[in-house]
């Protein structure tokens, strides 16, 4: 059997924790979730759906902090084992060019991936609705936004973390201006993170727990098996929506080719931390950490709207089940 490996950088200290004995799941919560708390910092409501990166040997990352007026805050933060982190108490102030873009309304569910020498944090940012906002970083201090990616109405913007066929590529989930009943996966690519074209659909939801809308999750991470995306897929129950994670192989040169993608769910709401919040029974992943040299993944993603939670696997057990429980 071939060894499905991680192409990229080694990462020994990221976090992990062995899979429980006797436990047959694939994905698996970190014993001390939630890592952050809803009142990490003295302003906020609650902290989730951020995005952490390994950054001078040590970890930095983009959080969602709600505050206590319930506007949605962009914060910047640090952490040198990722677990216990320090986050700026003021929100991250763009440095903008342009007034009309530079406007923040409110950003949420940010997503940090690197290519070259900076950092490029998306977001779902306000511009006469949701669309895709961008911007950069070297040190997670100063922060240069750029143009929105796309017209509103769009979310989850995730970028590849290299360019394909010589461009920067994304993927992201055309939305509307509400608490969107709907949405697939799509990919697009850009010569200059300026001119977004060569929009290509990736996914449609299916049935169960992806049955009203998906969107790309963490960075997607490169394999020799392809780019592994793991995704959250939402269903409607009687009750409201549920969030759970999904995940998927995608083609390494044309990544808007599915190759094998999940029928079951690979992490659900199950616990109190993410069934009971703000928003209760949401698991939506946004950031992934994975070391090459080992093939251990620790996956970040908020629980209930409310708090970031860390949970675990291995590239070579992962990539098994998506071809094993796939459904394309």
């Amino acid at each position: 059997m071939t060894k499905k490996t991680i192409i990229g950088e080694p990462l020994p200290n990221i976090p992990w924790e062995d899979r429980p004995e006797g436990s047959h799941e694939v994905m698996w919560r970190y014993s001390g979730n939630p890592v952050i708390p809803r009142d990490l910092i003295p302003s906020s409501n609650s902290i989730f759906n951020s995005a952490v990166v390994p950054f001078e040997g040590e970890f930095a990352g983009v959080f969602r902090c709600d505050d206590k007026r319930r506007a949605m805050q962009l914060h910047a933060g640090r952490s040198k084992d990722a677990i216990n982190w320090e986050l700026d108490h003021d929100p991250i102030s763009f440095i903008c060019d342009d007034p009309e873009i530079g406007k923040f309304v409110y950003g949420y569910d940010p997503r940090v991936c690197k290519i070259d020498d900076r950092y490029y944090v998306t977001w779902c940012n306000g511009y006469h609705g949701p669309t895709i906002g961008v911007a950069y970083t070297y040190d997670f201090k100063k922060f240069y936004q750029m143009e929105n990616a796309f017209l509103p109405f769009n979310r989850n913007g995730v970028m590849f973390p290299r360019k394909i066929n010589g461009n920067f590529a994304m993927l992201s989930r055309p939305s509307d201006n509400g608490h969107t009943p709907f949405g697939d996966i799509f990919y697009s690519e850009s010569p200059d993170m300026t001119y977004w074209g060569k929009h290509r659909h990736v996914m449609a939801t299916t049935e169960g727990w992806q049955a009203t809308k998906i969107g790309a999750g963490p960075i997607p991470i490169e394999t020799t098996e392809g780019w592994l995306m793991i995704y959250h897929g939402v269903l409607t129950s009687c009750n409201g929506f549920v969030y759970s994670v999904g995940a998927a192989l995608l083609d390494l040169d044309e990544p808007w080719k599915v190759m094998y993608r999940t029928e079951p769910y690979i992490l659900s709401p199950q616990t109190l931390y993410e069934c009971v919040g703000d928003v209760p029974n949401v698991a939506f992943p946004c950031a992934a950490l994975a070391d090459a040299d080992t093939g251990r993944i620790a996956m970040y993603y908020g629980g209930a709207d409310t708090v970031t939670c860390v949970a675990f696997t291995q590239v070579d057990l992962l990539i098994d089940y998506i071809k094993n429980n796939s459904k394309v």
